[in-house]
């Protein structure tokens, strides 16, 4: 006890001011409004810790230095956090060295966390990555859209209504894919959600991550590497509207198009949706504008064509019917020479034609002399000369050694005919 006092006054009378320690809050508690946290220093080329204390913020300042620190920073005041702060050294004889922090200095976090966000952008282009979901086309008309944001959130209420009750009458078809847009499962629950969409990647044209206001202490969930690599390499453009018109985080520094609150949002898709139709009726209006000036042209064009008609068609009409009557003249021609020649041949054809004719009578009779003979030996007239044929089975039988006893033979005779059988 009397060891620990003499420390104590030591120290006091040693280290009597206050100092200004940088260190990194390893463990932050809470209780009865006091803040009690532990100070660490890690060595630059390692993760080793080199030195820590104890530190304490009692109840009077921690209300103050609180809300005035995270409304600076936009951070949570935890554990993980670099800090600039004003501390006493101070000893107790039971509880031993501590420091009591007098103040804070905002922009020294904010500087870290600023480093922190450029370190992940710098990793990101270095592996070449973080400009891919800007490069990405955006679709001319985003019509089906993926939200990621908190169910409940009044940001997302806003995004609805305000595409549900465009001005020009746009549709939209959305779904919502629920994520935790504050607190600890922000990172988590975001990449779950966006691993959701990629699975059905070709369902949608656009996707849409809002959130609505808040304390800023709530976006360094939108400030990790993970989550910034995943946006930044999505194979759908990405459109942030986090809530927040002074904050960008590096969820915005990688996606596609960069807007302030979830009502920008939805309306820079209306206004897509507006400029196609705008597009849509200037191209129709040129498009009738020039089908009235080619209308208007060709109109021209044929009344001079009808101009022309008359005479165009009297000189075909004169043109064919010199034409016409240069072919009369020669078909007269031609047909007058063909009649000469016709008329120089006849005399030799009709010499052909008389002997033709004789070669006909000629032939004539050598055929009615065959005709006689065949007449002459057909079966029926040696019948009727007293003659008779044996058939068996049919045939003629020409050899009675062939017949056989008891073989049935027919006879023909002029009239009738005999069945018999061979003994």
């Amino acid at each position: 006890m009397e060891l620990n006092s003499l420390v104590k006054e030591t120290l006091e009378l040693s280290l009597p001011d206050t100092y200004w320690v940088q260190a990194e809050l390893s463990e932050v508690r809470i209780n009865n409004g006091h803040c009690y946290v532990e100070f660490v220093q890690k060595d630059r080329r390692g993760n080793g810790l080199v030195a820590k204390a104890r530190g304490n913020i009692w109840r009077n300042v921690f209300a103050i230095l609180k809300p005035t620190f995270e409304r600076a920073t936009g951070q949570l005041f935890t554990a993980g956090i670099k800090v600039l702060v004003e501390v006493s050294v101070t000893f107790h004889e039971l509880y031993g060295y501590a420091l009591n922090v007098v103040d804070i200095d905002p922009s020294y976090t904010l500087g870290d966390m600023a480093r922190k966000r450029q370190e992940i952008l710098r990793q990101l282009r270095d592996e070449g990555v973080l400009d891919l979901n800007k490069e990405l086309e955006m679709p001319l008309l985003p019509k089906r859209i993926a939200v990621i944001s908190s169910a409940t959130a009044a940001g997302y209420g806003d995004f609805s209504n305000q595409l549900a009750n465009n001005s020009g009458g746009f549709w939209f078809h959305t779904e919502l894919f629920p994520a935790i847009m504050q607190g600890d499962g922000v990172e988590q629950s975001i990449l779950q959600a966006l691993y959701s969409i990629n699975a059905r990647e070709d369902e949608f044209d656009v996707v849409v991550i809002i959130r609505g206001g808040g304390a800023t202490s709530d976006l360094t969930g939108f400030d990790t590497y993970d989550l910034a690599a995943a946006v930044a390499q999505f194979p759908l453009p990405i459109i942030t509207g986090i809530g927040h018109e002074r904050d960008d985080t590096v969820l915005d520094s990688v996606s596609h198009t960069r807007v302030k609150t979830p009502t920008a949002a939805a309306e820079f898709l209306i206004g897509r949706m507006q400029d196609a139709a705008d597009m849509l009726a200037e191209l129709s209006q040129r498009l009738h504008q020039s089908t009235a000036y080619l209308l208007a042209n060709h109109k021209e064009r044929i009344l001079r064509l009808q101009a022309r008609i008359p005479a165009q068609a009297m000189r075909r009409v004169a043109d064919g019917k010199l034409y016409l009557m240069n072919a009369r003249h020669r078909i007269l021609q031609g047909a007058m020479l063909q009649v000469e020649r016709r008329m120089q041949t006849l005399p030799k054809l009709q010499s052909l034609v008389q002997q033709g004719i004789a070669q006909v009578e000629k032939r004539r009779f050598q055929l009615k002399l065959m005709e006689q003979k065949v007449t002459d030996a057909s079966p029926d007239k040696l019948l009727a000369r007293g003659y008779s044929i044996t058939l068996k089975d049919g045939k003629v039988v020409k050899d009675a050694a062939l017949l056989c006893p008891g073989d049935e033979i027919v006879t023909r005779l002029k009239q009738g005919e005999v069945i018999s059988v061979v003994k």
